[in-house]
């Protein structure tokens, strides 16, 4: 259950924190993993490198592109079939917070988290989409947040973002699901990457207080959900999101 050979898998932001994670988790599942970056080339080819030490038989490439550049994404599925016989799996996971209290927010902060987060999932949801038709199979899973759902102070761009990446996933849904494709969420709570790094020890502390684990999740259980959703196993779930976040 939930193998991947012969399958070949998209994930945005695929090499830190929870994307890679779910890199990795595919890779150990067989699957080929197409992850992609917007900056920093020097951590991301340290990654591939890793990536390919751990996993030697297994296929990982990297591509650096701006999800919230339509031209650049359309470029990016181009080489995609020049490249792959097809794609079975894209994992919108590309995101960034940048935080502040709603009247101080400034427009370019607003505007930018909504152009990662929201206007990235549908870019790449709309060629990945264009591709699946053709053999009639996809699997597409957006990794959305729990701040989606219920709101967090200082993050009304973000979880605004959020929100909207779960009712994109619920009309694509509808749109394609009589092609044998389905569209799903993922909401974390708080796991432990560097996302959530840069927050102050007592804001960390006033958080874990509010899960009723008392305590963040780590990657491997964000996968774990992740990897149920995209496989085959899962084929009549679609336009749904699944929580996972320790009861909030």
């Amino acid at each position: 259950m939930f193998k991947f050979q012969n399958q070949r898998i998209i994930i945005t932001g695929g090499t830190r924190g929870i994307g890679r994670g779910l890199s990795e988790a595919f890779l150990e599942a067989g699957g080929e993993v197409i992850a992609t970056y917007t900056s920093n080339d020097e951590a991301a080819e340290k990654f591939k490198w890793e990536m390919e030490n751990k996993f030697p038989k297994s296929h990982m490439a990297i591509r650096k592109f701006d999800v919230s550049r339509n031209d650049e994404v359309e470029s990016f599925f181009s080489w995609i079939d020049e490249n792959y016989s097809s794609i079975e799996v894209l994992i919108n996971n590309s995101g960034i917070r940048k935080d502040n209290v709603g009247a101080l927010m400034s427009e370019e902060d607003w505007k930018r988290v909504l152009e990662i987060n929201l206007d990235g999932t549908f870019y790449m949801s709309k060629q990945a989409i264009l591709r699946f038709m053709r053999k009639r199979y996809g699997r597409i899973i957006n990794l959305s947040s729990v701040g989606g759902k219920i709101g967090l102070p200082g993050q009304a761009n973000y979880t605004a973002s959020k929100a909207a990446q779960i009712a994109l996933a619920k009309s694509l849904s509808k749109e394609v699901a009589k092609k044998g494709i389905t569209i799903n969420s993922i909401c974390p709570g708080f796991i432990e990457t560097e996302l959530i790094s840069d927050l102050p020890e007592d804001q960390i502390s006033a958080y874990k207080k509010q899960v009723p684990l008392k305590r963040f999740g780590t990657v491997d259980e964000v996968a774990h959900g992740v990897l149920f959703l995209a496989s085959r196993e899962a084929s009549y779930i679609t336009g749904t999101s699944l929580d996972i976040s320790g009861g909030l």
